[in-house]
């Protein structure tokens, strides 16, 4: 059987639970990281030498990192309805992963983490301005994007959607200001239609409010 690492509540372990619960794939999750500990584990550490969530065992396979955890996911189990096989259709999903890995997630990470894991009194209001700007200005090409077409890829959800859309979540759970973005929000209202979206992702994160030791 497939098995999970990561809390539940952790973005990135997201991620690769809506995967999996796209494709159907019998699991078992096991939640390290946290409240729940485990990542400095000689055992845990044997699979991953980073220490970091998530990280997946599939039989005599460990995969860290959760782009690479989508990739191995959809290229053993998905088909080429989610990561075509032919290069240069797959570099069109590739991409949108990788822009949502060094530009998308960096600023709303840098929202969140500023805005709803730091203590009130703490908070950098400076920065977190700054990290809603870059944060609106992302979304605002998503919004763009979406609005000649259901999915970032084309019409049919694929491997594009799982990083960006797993954020919307939280950013539309905030308690901020939003401009209003009609391709982003429809987009968004499609995915948390979407079951393995509705299990894996759109859970509660009030345990995360104010903290800053994990």
């Amino acid at each position: 059987m497939l098995t999970l690492w990561g809390r539940r509540s952790a973005l990135n372990v997201q991620k690769v639970a809506w995967l999996i619960g796209e494709l159907e794939l019998a699991h078992r999750q096991i939640e390290v990281g946290g409240v729940f500990g485990g990542l400095e584990d000689p055992d845990f550490q044997a699979k991953n030498p980073h220490g970091r969530v998530p990280v997946i065992e599939d039989g005599d396979t460990i995969v860290w990192e959760s782009h690479s955890i989508l990739r191995y996911l959809a290229a053993r189990y998905g088909g080429a309805a989610l990561w075509p096989a032919h290069a240069g259709a797959r570099s069109l999903p590739d991409r949108w992963m990788d822009w949502s890995q060094t530009s998308l997630q960096p600023d709303f990470m840098a929202l969140f983490w500023g805005f709803y894991r730091t203590p009130a009194p703490q908070r950098d209001w400076r920065a977190i301005r700054g990290a809603k700007a870059r944060l609106e200005a992302h979304y605002r090409l998503l919004d763009r994007e979406l609005t000649a077409r259901n999915h970032l890829a084309g019409a049919d959800f694929t491997l594009a959607d799982v990083p960006a859309g797993a954020t919307l979540y939280r950013y539309f759970q905030l308690e901020i200001d939003r401009p209003l973005l009609p391709g982003l929000e429809a987009w968004y209202r499609r995915l948390t239609r979407r079951p393995a979206y509705q299990t894996h992702v759109m859970q509660p994160f009030h345990e995360l409010l104010g903290r800053l030791d994990y």
